[in-house]
């Protein structure tokens, strides 16, 4: 085997699951089609659930050195409302940060751990058999490997060659991004961006750093092709039309079109080959959910299929990533959709958005749709029980630091505030902490290496009965 697993897409969601698996001691190759980083900034920014995923590996202080912390308030089809008090979370606010920045920084702490990156390298085939994957590069080379990933987008490559279907709508609409220059003065800029929102929310012209603005602007139509980047004139002209003014942009960073199709993956698994990130889900990016859900996949992906190659994972925890994730993200698409409709100018959807609007006032529905946006409301269906079991647990703090610090190497833990438990046979794979917090009101909490609440409780017998579940047969 040439590795243990390949992982086919080297952006964030790729690169993330890549370091996960290498925390575990896995073979990881990531091959990425382009030859050079890209310079398109599709996402602007990270929510809670993805901040705290930083903060569990103890990435998070690479991060905010580099972005900029803001309120919750609007991210729900931008009808702004003040976040709820005392949010579930240790970082309740929005991290904005480009997915550039994103992306190198995540490559840095893959690239420490051993990853290894393989540019220019684009997959055209694969088989695989009972014993592994094998893939065919363009430039007539094989890889062989134990698993594959596809994080290779919304036209997967992976997902094309297993054949698996990508229900949903496509595009209907369409919209022009980039980062350029602009000679208007910025006052100007301002009052005609305000004055063109009231009616055309999917637009915006504003400061992106060193000089730049960021631009987006409704297209005429659907492109046949949107991997096939707009022109500056096309820019301009739809400018002109929409904001009776282009601005005076000029000299572009880079341009890009994105549309508004919504489809979701029919499965995340075919045998030995797996599906992450936009390669599994695709919807409109109305709320910065988009980069978010594939960092959330990966972080759910890695330490299973690391289990499994390392050869303790328990019968069925490779399927419950699909049996996990899918749900989250069609969950996303609903919410994606909803909040579409809610961005029409149409009479019928504008007096829905005003009555969205008012009962957002109450303090159990603006929780609900934040908590929905930022992620940090997921619950896994682990059965019936405590009302912890299935969600993450916040970063709480405890007598001698804090939980998520104790959580980098990626393992299990038990929380354990009774000093009466024992992980003896599964030392190997879950660190058994005994410490107490004011903010956890059980007396021990199991988590999986993603963070997520697997057994509350005080009973060693029952807590034997779980540690399988999750971790596979005790140590011999």
């Amino acid at each position: 085997m040439d590795s243990d697993v390949i992982v086919i897409g080297g952006g964030p969601t790729g690169v993330m699951l890549a370091g996960e698996l290498r925390l575990h001691g896995v073979r990881v190759l990531v091959l990425e089609k382009e030859a050079e980083p890209t310079r398109v900034v599709r996402a602007l920014g990270l929510h809670a659930r993805s901040i705290e995923v930083l903060d569990q590996r103890g990435l998070l202080d690479r991060f905010l050195p580099l972005g900029t912390r803001y309120p919750l308030g609007g991210f729900f089809a931008g009808i702004d409302k003040p976040a709820p008090e005392r949010l579930d979370t240790a970082h309740p606010y929005v991290l904005g940060i480009p997915q550039p920045t994103t992306e190198r920084l995540l490559l840095e702490h893959a690239t420490e751990l051993g990853v290894e990156i393989r540019r220019g390298c684009e997959l055209v085939g694969l088989s695989q058999d009972d014993h592994g994957v094998t893939a065919d590069l363009a430039d007539g080379t094989q890889l062989r490997s134990r698993h594959l990933v596809g994080c290779d987008g919304g036209r997967s490559t992976v997902r094309g060659l297993l054949g698996i279907g990508f229900p949903g709508e496509p595009a209907s609409r369409e919209w022009l991004s980039g980062e350029v220059e602009v000679t208007a003065p910025p006052e100007e800029v301002a009052a005609v961006v305000t004055e063109v929102r009231t009616t055309q929310r999917g637009f915006g012209v504003g400061p992106s750093g060193e000089g730049l603005y960021r631009v987006v602007v409704p297209a005429e139509g659907v492109a046949e092709d949107r991997s096939v980047p707009p022109t500056l004139e096309e820019v301009r002209q739809r400018l002109r039309v929409v904001a009776g003014t282009d601005f005076g942009v000029h000299s572009p960073r880079w341009l890009s079109r994105f549309g508004d199709a919504t489809r979701q993956a029919e499965r995340y698994r075919d045998g030995r080959v797996l599906l992450a990130g936009d390669a599994a889900h695709v919807h409109p990016p109305t709320g910065g959910q988009g980069l978010n859900l594939g960092l959330q996949d990966a972080f759910n992906l890695g330490w299973k299929l690391a289990a499994d190659v390392n050869g303790w994972a328990p019968e069925g925890l490779l399927d419950s990533y699909h049996t996990e994730r899918h749900p989250v993200a069609a969950d996303v698409l609903t919410t994606t959709r909803a909040q579409a409709e809610l961005l029409s100018t149409e009479p019928g959807p504008q007096a829905v958005r005003r009555l969205v609007s008012d009962l957002m006032d109450f303090d159990e529905v603006n929780r609900f749709l934040i908590e929905k946006i930022t992620a940090i409301g997921v619950r896994y269906d682990f059965g019936e029980g405590h009302r912890l079991l299935g969600r993450r647990l916040r970063d709480v703090g405890l007598q001698r630091g804090r939980l998520y610090a104790l959580m980098h190497a990626g393992r299990g833990l038990l929380l354990d505030q009774t000093g009466r438990l024992s992980v003896a046979g599964w030392a190997d794979r879950v660190d058994h902490v005994i410490d107490v917090s004011e903010e956890l009101a059980v007396p021990a909490a199991l988590l999986r290496p993603d963070g997520h609440v697997a057994w509350v409780g005080d009973d060693q017998q029952d807590l034997l009965g779980n540690l399988p579940t999750w971790f596979g047969a005790a140590a011999g």
